[in-house]
């Protein structure tokens, strides 16, 4: 079936629905082919709403029947929804309708995965279940019954009773559509209870496929830990008597906050020391708070309209970190979320893709679930806790919760309640949710008589979704460091309001080093002339564990830069720093490891370019190649002995200890590999008793150029576990070195447990082909080709995974004539395909627009 035409939506057009929905009843009668969805619907007309149209959304949808108040009526029916003419009173409308989720390889509204029914509703998929106004700001009380044959029959909230073949659940909280789910399938749950604040004894279930209940005590632990810690932070308390979590092997996005009923992706949720490693374990612990964290930010306050996305995910975002971070390590999960922004939010705020936190406009909404509106939104309200404090932060959150519950809202009624209880005004600060882009912070100094002046200019690039920008509101951290590492002055918050400003530092009894934008105070680039002796002195001496980490960052992009750009030798500075972190046993592991990490080749790519230069694949992988060997040389005998300091005793625990030191072993592996040839990774593969060291020694392995006897291996141990299978396929593509990536590629696409069909399957191979910085970036185009014919043979069955994996294309702009005519052939051919999905058209003609 072809898609309509892309049509454009606009924030600035948002009308009301006209009617209030005052209770849904739904019938579910299951059957592979032809399911049968009966809906009940309480409607009241909204006076206040003039020129109501009763419209209701529905697509790929077999009209059964329809009646008003009992009495059959024809609607007009199109391909997007149906209209009927209405009374202009309370009445109830019935409708009947016929799907066939076995068919639904969209996953998106009610599909069958491997023999389990499952719903994904976010952000349009319940118009595919039945006609409904399905809109967020419209929100009622869901009873459901289900019909089927199968021994488990789940939807959103209370049970109210079952039977054989059937069950029947209630929601007595108000919710949209998009947070409708149903799971039906021969299931076995893992059980526990969790008692809240006010007594009230909670049933919890984390339901999964026979096979799989060992899996999952990490994961219901991670709940419990998520339930107490909203309580402890934020006093927000469940609200339903049972909270149930269901893994599902097919699954387009990490987890679904369903109300009552979250709906994970296995790979976000399943886990055991053997088949997980411990950014596994890290990953499911977060995804977990994520989504439970939603049951308030999100589903009790909701979005008035999809341009609002920002406000439950960026929220629900900066609450997952802000978990993460009391869980485990503050500063290395702080790092952390800068690396994941400067890799995927910075390139797309500074690209074809751009849009604001908060968009103004688009065509498909599944496109703007993005890291601008995820990572930077939650980079927006740190910086609002920032600027208010934690106390106001507190008071604001408090009087959110008390006046907007069962809202659906806007960002304007979430400024609101900080302006009202900080008495600011916030209109400037909210530019950072309509401007696009990724302002350029840049700093001067100048001393005289004991005062120290930092002088800052900001400017933002124009785009097509901001041509013009405007000063921004950028809380600027900034610590005085005496000459001998002494700390002259305290953290303090600088408040940037203008084009350009000047802060004075007084009475200093010497000129201090400026340590600026302290733990990344705000999503900017700051431009800083250092010179490397200033850089290692941070780097020796900076008290703030992400400005110490920056200064060995700019080390690092310095050198690379000149090794990749003039053929440069390796900066002695970096080595020396580098070699101080390996002595220093003072740091956190975690840290450390963090610490020796290079910069991501495709982030060196961009600073190139934002330097002038055209920057070469190539030149990038051998640098950074060049400078891995160069520091192992440098550090000789001392790896093997922060290497053997690096080990744990004991049984494994995904516990933020033990993970920082198998970190900062992996990281020393890595190194120690070039100058053992893989002697000690292919010991420390034959021992590992747990995945993490299992997989960190068979990548040494294979970047080593051997491996293949492990592989094999690896493959006929894990063959009927498809989590780990994946963790094989993406490494295999990961560590192929650049002129044999492709190959590699589709070598991997043709064996027999690639499944194009499975999200996760395929990201495993196009996902950590398109990171593969120089392999996929090939000088041939070999690799645009592959992904082109890869994305135009997924595209009819799964658009919201192609049009996501469309991205890859969009720093086309960056790279030398050559690359740039072969990408564009490749988008110009995704885009004459015929019949491309909406989703898919969208994203390549903005990418083909830059």
């Amino acid at each position: 079936m072809k898609d309509a035409a892309p049509t454009t939506v606009y924030l600035k057009d948002y009308t009301p629905f006209g009617f209030t929905l005052e209770s849904v009843h739904l019938t579910f009668d299951l059957a592979p082919d032809a399911t049968r969805v009966k809906s009940r619907i309480a409607v009241r007309p909204d006076p206040a709403v003039p020129d109501r149209q009763f419209f209701l959304h529905g697509e790929q949808l077999k009209l059964i029947s329809a009646a008003i108040d009992g009495k059959p009526v024809s609607p007009e029916v199109t391909p997007e929804g149906l209209t009927c003419k209405v009374p202009d009173k309370p009445f109830e409308w019935t409708c009947e309708v016929e799907i066939a989720p076995a068919k639904n390889t969209a996953l998106e509204g009610l599909y069958v995965s491997n023999g389990m029914y499952c719903t994904q509703c976010e952000a349009e998929g319940f118009r595919k279940i039945t006609y409904y106004p399905d809109r967020p700001d419209v929100m009622s009380v869901f009873t459901v019954r289900i019909n089927g044959d199968l021994p488990v029959l789940l939807s959103n909230g209370n049970p109210v009773d079952s039977g054989e073949g059937w069950a029947e659940w209630h929601d007595p909280w108000p919710k949209p559509s998009y947070l409708f789910a149903l799971v039906a399938g021969d299931l076995v749950a893992h059980s526990d209870s969790f008692t809240t604040i006010s007594g009230q004894e909670v049933a919890l279930n984390l339901w999964v496929r026979p096979g799989d209940e060992g899996k999952c005590s990490f994961g219901m632990e991670a709940l419990k830990k998520s339930m107490k810690w909203d309580e402890d932070v934020y006093g927000r308390e469940y609200d339903l008597d049972i909270f149930n979590i269901v893994a599902v092997d097919d699954f387009n996005m990490g987890a679904m906050e369903n109300k009552g009923l979250n709906v994970f992706n296995s790979s976000a949720v399943l886990a055991s020391p053997e088949t997980s490693t411990d950014m596994n374990f890290e990953r499911i612990e977060a995804i977990i708070a994520h989504e439970y964290f939603h049951n308030w930010t999100g589903n009790r306050i909701t979005c008035r309209d999809w341009f609002q996305l920002c406000l439950k995910e960026g929220l629900t975002v900066f609450r997952d970190s802000q978990f993460t971070s009391d869980m485990r390590s503050a500063a290395v999960k702080r790092i952390g979320d800068v690396i994941d922004l400067r890799a995927r939010q910075f390139p797309e705020d500074n690209g074809p893709l751009a849009h604001p936190v908060r968009p103004e406009s688009f065509q498909e909404i599944n496109n703007f679930y993005t890291a601008t509106v995820y990572e930077k939104g939650a980079e927006v309200i740190g910086m609002l806790k920032r600027l208010v404090g934690d106390q106001a932060y507190a008071e604001a959150l408090d009087l959110y919760f008390a006046r907007h519950d069962g809202q659906a809202c806007t960002i304007e009624d979430w400024l609101k309640v900080f302006e009202d209880v900080t008495g600011r005004d916030l209109s400037q600060f909210k530019r950072w949710y309509s401007q696009a882009g990724t302002p350029r912070l840049k700093v001067s100094e100048s001393w005289e008589d004991g005062t120290l002046r930092l002088t800052f200019t900001q400017s933002t690039p124009p785009s097509a979704a901001t041509p013009a920008p405007l000063p921004q509101v950028i809380p600027i951290a900034v610590g005085l460091i005496g000459a001998n590492g002494d700390e002259l002055r305290e953290t303090e918050v600088l408040e940037m309001t203008k084009a350009s400003q000047t802060f004075e530092f007084k009475d200093l009894p010497n000129r201090p080093h400026a340590s600026i934008l302290r733990g990344f105070s705000a999503p900017v680039i700051l431009e800083r002339d250092l010179s490397a002796a200033e850089r290692a002195f941070f780097l020796a001496h900076d008290t703030d564990p992400y400005c110490r980490w920056e200064a060995g960052r700019g080390i690092a992009l310095d050198t690379l830069n000149a090794m990749s750009l003039t053929g440069a030798a390796p900066d002695s500075a970096y080595l020396d720093g580098m070699i101080a972190v390996l002595r220093d046993d003072t740091l956190d592991p975690a840290y450390r490891a963090l610490m020796l990490g290079l910069p991501g080749q495709s982030e060196l790519a961009a600073a190139q370019a934002e330097a002038g230069y055209t920057p070469d694949p190539d030149a990038i992988w051998a640098a950074a190649e060049a400078l891995r060997q160069a520091l192992a040389t440098r550090a000789g005998d001392l790896l093997a002995r922060v290497y053997a300091g690096a080990q744990v005793d004991g049984p494994y625990r995904p516990d933020a200890e033990q993970s920082g030191k198998r970190a900062l072993a992996g990281a020393v592996l890595a190194l120690l590999t070039r100058l053992d040839n893989g002697t000690t990774a292919a010991v420390q593969y034959a021992r590992a008793d747990n995945m993490t060291l299992k997989l960190s020694a068979l990548a040494c392995l294979l970047r080593a150029g051997k491996g293949q006897a492990e592989l094999v291996a690896f493959y006929d141990e894990w063959r009927h576990d498809r989590l780990v299978i994946d963790k094989w396929f993406m490494l295999q593509v990961g560590e192929a070195p650049p002129a044999s990536a492709v190959e590699t590629v589709r070598k991997l696409t043709q064996h027999p447990d690639f499944n194009y069909r499975n999200p996760n399957r395929f990201r495993a191979v196009m996902g950590a082909f398109t990171g593969h910085h120089a392999g996929f970036h090939r000088k041939d185009g070999a690799g645009y080709e592959l992904l082109a014919d890869w994305l135009i043979k997924l595209d009819p069955l799964n658009p919201q995974t192609t049009a996501r994996m469309c991205s890859a294309f969009q720093t086309w702009r960056r790279y030398d004539a050559g690359r740039q005519a072969l990408i564009r052939a490749q988008l110009d051919r995704i885009a004459a395909t015929p019949d491309l999905s909406r989703d898919t058209t969208e994203m390549i003609t903005r990418i083909q627009r830059a």
